[in-house]
């Protein structure tokens, strides 16, 4: 008994399958991946002179590009004595015969299927040009003919509402401040959604996950991008109510002895001419409770020790060549490294991308292996691009001694001391000697 088997696969759809996926013993496999199918015109000349018994395919839609050209080359293959089996419909020659009524249905299912095919085969082509997917435009952009563009009266409000999540790290808050300034209801999910969108940074994302980066004008700028990723990856670690707390250390103090987190309180005199502040445990398990502090002692000590141990944990980062600025160690090389390596992958690959057009010319590649070939290079540019944006800057040196300087956290608001102290300190630990008490701070690096 000879069995062989039948293979179609659209380049811009799907990969080429694996000749694995039959779970049968075939003699032989034939695979298109051309809409003129040539190898099935080899199968069907092979068939007149070599007889085979069963033939199996995936679906009888892979055919044929219609109805037409699917039935008739089922009525070849019948004519040879060759017994038709899809594994993924309920189909084989001999019950098609059997039942009329069941054929009939499975050939207005192969109408539907060949439908949906140049339906997404539409908007793979689209794909490949770098069109936007269909859809409606992401708010704060129109859709044009070729591209999004920015709408003059939405975008303003997108880009206010990033302005102020980099500003005070708060999700929930910049989604009050837009319903509080411009009447615009949206929940935090919504939010959430703007700020890791890839549009909002001029890049296409598709149903595949492939991003396609510089296809329109951005609202949020790649550095821009780059710390609302940082902000969003450190307040998973924080409460939610301490992302825009009041006081720069909300969140970060933790005490060394019990091991729970810091809140701060409030305290007033007896006629609330003055208010005093105090970080003390929510949870303390110890009997006696570990006692309060006063917030200033604690602030003062913070910018204090900072300014002495940062440079020194930077220097000994430099010596190890360790990094990188998100907290990971071990790594094997330092940012400049990492960025000059990064680059010299991205011109490579820009490279290759310019040369399609002469392969075209030449006839080397034909129109849609090029496109294909095009869109492949561009995403993995993008994928490059984003590894960039999120390299520590390679300046961290220069940057660790200008906030070395007392005065340099003296002249900052409290948003602008949350944000610096939350982009060097992973932690402040209060460690208890008796009746004294010190800190310990744990960077990100």
């Amino acid at each position: 008994m000879k069995i062989v088997a039948y293979l179609y696969s659209d380049p811009i759809l799907e990969s080429v399958p694996d000749t694995a996926i039959w779970g049968w013993e075939v003699d032989q496999i034939y695979q298109d991946s051309d809409n003129r199918r040539p190898h099935l015109q080899e199968l069907l000349q092979d068939c007149q002179a070599h007889p085979l018994d069963y033939l199996l395919l995936r679906q009888l839609a892979e055919l044929g590009q219609s109805l037409e050209e699917v039935s008739d080359r089922l009525a070849k293959f019948q004519a040879l004595g060759v017994q038709v089996v899809a594994t993924e419909q309920e189909y084989s020659s001999k019950a098609a015969v059997e039942s009329p009524a069941g054929a009939l249905k499975l050939l207005t299912e192969i109408q539907h299927q060949h439908r949906n095919h140049r339906i997404r085969q539409g908007h793979a082509n689209n794909r490949l040009k770098a069109l936007p997917p269909p859809g409606k435009a992401p708010y704060g952009y129109r859709r044009t003919k070729d591209r999004y563009t920015l709408d003059r009266s939405t975008a303003p409000i997108v880009k206010d509402f990033f302005e102020q999540f980099l500003l005070y790290g708060s999700l929930r808050g910049a989604v009050r401040y837009l319903e509080k300034k411009y009447g615009k209801k949206i929940s935090v999910s919504t939010g959430r959604r703007w700020l890791t969108s890839p549009v909002y940074r001029g890049n296409l994302v598709y149903h595949d996950q492939q991003v396609l980066s510089g296809t329109h004008v951005p609202i949020l700028l790649r550095e821009e991008a780059a710390q609302v990723d940082r902000l969003l990856r450190r307040n998973q670690s924080l409460a939610p109510r301490t992302a825009s707390a009041p006081r720069s250390l909300a969140g970060l103090v933790a005490c060394a002895a019990c091991r729970s987190p810091m809140t701060i309180t409030r305290a007033t005199g007896i006629r609330r001419e003055r208010e005093y502040l105090y970080l003390r445990p929510t949870a303390c398990p110890e009997s006696p409770k570990c006692r309060a502090i006063a917030y200033q002692q604690v602030f003062d000590q913070t910018i204090s020790k900072i300014c002495r141990e940062l440079p020194q944990a930077v220097a000994e980062i430099t010596r190890s060549r360790q990094g990188p600025w998100e907290g990971s160690r071990g790594a094997s090389q330092t940012s400049r490294g990492a960025k000059d390596s990064i680059t010299a992958a991205i011109a490579t690959k820009q490279q290759a991308l310019n040369q399609v057009p002469g392969l075209v010319e030449s006839e080397v590649l034909d129109s849609a292996t090029a496109d294909l070939r095009a869109y492949k290079l561009r995403s993995e540019i993008s994928e490059l691009q984003r590894k960039i944006a999120q390299l520590p800057p390679v300046n961290l040196q220069e940057i660790a001694q200008t906030v070395s300087l007392p005065q340099f956290w003296l002249d900052l608001t409290e948003p602008e001391r949350r944000f610096y102290f939350r982009e060097f300190i992973h932690q402040i630990e209060i460690v208890r000697q008796d009746h004294a008490w010190s800190l310990n701070l744990i960077f990100v690096f």
